[in-house]
């Protein structure tokens, strides 16, 4: 079982009891010869939300891909609640994960990405419906009404039988974010969900995970260079450079008084542009 760590003061992290928390653990990843991850330690409260901010190639994105088993890890330990992603236990020793555990695992986390990731030949409603009955073996009926549910809170409630071709940008990635929210997972990771965006629809999708983020008890870690939107949704702020955490903080302190050069350059350039 990993350690516990404290919740940050402003964390104003919501524990639950099945809300897992995050934790990695000396966690390698390696590109070739090029190393992305250096030894990485940190710690997402179950409930807690929290922003990874820094430049392109830092591994940010690195960090959401490995804990949707889209990338591999190389060393280290990463834990989802009480569990090991990428490892198991048997016979009292630690090994690596097969595929049954790694799907097991990966029921609890979902993840709303840049570029929408729609299936094109499905229409909204089936979107939604398709990884809880196939997946979950969720029947048709309940995913029909939890999927109209869903698609009533992100305001596309008259979109059911269009197909992804027929919606904005904003509208896509409102699709996106119902679909992750079906599965019901208990971390939601969030990777760039604005930058593929007209800015005329940035605010809108910000506002729905605002709402997301106030109103829920899932725990989640969120990678954006929108440092406003960081500034308003998270509890806790990490801010990355080659492969590591520099500096980490309430976003009152990250974005006001940052201690590290490191951090105010990038903040610096950030807000700038």
């Amino acid at each position: 079982m990993p350690p516990t760590d404290t919740t940050p003061e402003k964390g104003a992290a919501r524990p639950h009891g099945d809300a897992p928390g995050i934790r990695f653990e000396k966690v390698v990843k390696r590109f070739g010869h090029n190393v992305v991850l250096r030894e990485l330690d940190f710690t997402v409260a179950p409930g807690e939300r929290v922003t990874l901010i820094g430049p392109s190639g830092s591994g940010k994105t690195t960090i959401l891909r490995l804990l949707m088993t889209l990338e591999k890890l190389d060393d280290g330990v990463i834990w989802i609640g009480d569990d090991t992603l990428w490892h198991m236990d048997r016979g009292g020793k630690r090994v690596p994960a097969n595929q049954k555990h790694l799907h097991e695992m990966r029921k609890q986390v979902g993840m709303v990405f840049q570029q929408f990731n729609l299936f094109p030949n499905m229409n909204v409603l089936r979107n939604l419906t398709e990884g809880p009955v196939r997946v979950l073996g969720v029947s048709k009926g309940e995913a029909v009404e939890r999927a109209r549910g869903l698609l009533d809170m992100v305001g596309l409630a008259d979109k059911v039988d269009a197909h992804p071709s027929q919606l904005s940008g904003g509208q896509q990635q409102r699709v996106a974010i119902a679909r992750a929210l079906a599965m019901e997972p208990k971390v939601l990771l969030l990777d760039e969900v604005t930058s593929a965006l007209d800015p005329e629809l940035v605010v809108g999708v910000q506002d729905l995970l605002r709402d997301i983020a106030r109103e829920s008890d899932l725990t989640l870690l969120c990678v954006t260079h929108e440092m406003t939107f960081a500034k308003d949704i998270s509890d806790r702020v990490l801010m990355f450079d080659q492969g590591q955490i520099v500096e980490e903080g309430p976003p009152d302190q990250i974005f006001g008084e940052p201690s590290e050069q490191r951090t105010r350059d990038f903040l610096q350039a950030v807000l700038a542009s």
